[in-house]
This record gives C-alpha cells, structure tokens and sequence, in this order.
C-alpha cells in the first residue's frame, strides 16, 4: 500500500468540486481555501466538466454532487478513478437515501456527505478522506453490502437466476465484472473490448435482466451463481469484436 500523504500549506489538498449550482461551488470553494492545507485547483459544473478537467488537474479529492443534468456523480467517481486511483471522492448530495450510499460505495468512493453538512464538518471530511480513511458509515456499509450479497436472501434461485440463464456467455462476464465494481474501460482491458463494445453489451444485459441501472445489474450478478469462466485468464476474443483503444 501507498503512504499516506502528509498535506501542509507547502503541499495542501488539491481539491475539485463539481457542482450544477454556481452557488454551492463558490460556497465549497470559499470555505475550502480559508484553510491554509486546502487548495481548491478546479471547478466544474457537469459530469462532462469534471471528466474532460479532472485528470489533468490530478486532484486529491474531488468533491462530487451526486444529482446532474448530464449524469451523475457516482458515474464521474468511477470513471475519475480509473483513471486516478489514488483520487479520493468525497459524494455530496441533498438525498439521504441507501441507493446513492451504495451506488457510491460501488463506484470506490471513500466519503459521501448530505448538502446540509456544517461547513467545518466538510472541512473535516476532505482532510479525513484526502488522508486515505474513509467517512463511510460502518454500520449502514456494512447493511447495504451484505444486501448487495445476497445474505438474508429467501429466495437465492429465483427470478434474478433465471433472468442471468438468458445471457450469452460474454455477457455473463460482463455482468460478474459489474458485480466486482470494473469501469466499463476496465472490462474492455481484461476482455480485450473496446469501451464502446463493452457499453452495447451491458444495454443488452440490463434490458435481459428487466433493470435500467448498472447498480441492479451488480446486485443480480452478485445473486446469481456466474460459474461460467468469468473469472479465468482473458483470451482475445472473436475476430469481429472491435479491439480495445
């Protein structure tokens, strides 16, 4: 594992916000750079924003309003970090509801706060997740991923079994790879898929699965028993599926 840094006024947090309102921003910000081991280096206010910005201001943490016009914040988390694995994404939203936490907690973030958070809590949040620690609550975490498991499960073999039989089997991988958190680049890597191919089977698989998000598909595949090779070394596949880029 990685040290943990050591911030100071010579090295402060670097950190990104993304926020649709202009006002939340500017109100992060101005709380933020008061301190002298914070410094905010970015600002974005769509998911696109935060994805084309992010990278090149290789941040510390970003701070990320879950609810956007153009997505969604637990997206630009995933895809922030497969990008910056070090980054730590601190979630902020108005909602206090188990499906954000757990959509968080999939996309590997280390923090996620509600808007009404005392400004000197926020403060505090960035210092504990920038210093690798996370503000995830232990008991609701651990509720959440044990559903997400399937534990207390009545009916282990029943729909969710059923509706992953349909599957071909390169959509079966795709679906165990959801299950374990992988960023759609990520799979295209270990399948040798490009990104955009990885994307039309993961639309195929949840119109299959009878779900609209990658998070349902996750809590399916995590069900299911996916004992068909998910798992094994990659091989290149067929000829026809475009390579990865």
């Amino acid at each position: 594992m990685n040290e943990p840094q050591h911030f100071s006024s010579e090295r402060p947090i670097r950190v990104m916000v993304l926020d649709d309102h202009e006002v939340v921003r500017t109100g992060v910000r101005d709380l933020l750079e008061a301190e002298q081991d914070v410094a905010v280096v970015g600002e974005a206010a769509s998911a696109a924003q935060a994805l084309a910005r992010g990278p090149a201001l290789r941040p510390d943490v970003a701070i990320l309003d879950v609810r956007l016009p153009d997505g969604d914040g637990v997206t630009v988390c995933r895809e922030l970090r497969s990008r910056l694995p070090q980054l730590a994404c601190l979630m902020l939203t108005s909602f206090d509801d188990d499906e954000a936490l757990l959509d968080s907690i999939m996309a590997g973030a280390a923090g996620f706060v509600l808007k009404q958070i005392h400004g000197a809590d926020l403060v505090s949040a960035v210092r504990t997740v920038a210093a690798g620690q996370s503000l995830l609550d232990p008991a609701t975490t651990s509720r959440l991923m044990n559903s997400l498991r399937g534990e207390g499960r009545q009916d282990p073999a029943g729909p969710d079994e059923e509706a992953v039989v349909a599957l071909t089997p390169r959509e079966r991988e795709i679906l165990g790879f959801i299950g374990k958190g992988l960023t759609n680049r990520e799979i295209g890597k270990e399948l040798y898929l490009s990104e955009k191919t990885v994307k039309n089977h993961i639309s195929r698989l949840l119109a299959k699965l009878g779900v609209e998000r990658r998070i349902q598909a996750a809590v399916v595949g995590a069900h299911a028993h996916l004992d068909d090779g998910a798992c094994a070394p990659r091989s290149p596949g067929p000829p026809h599926e475009p390579p990865s880029h």
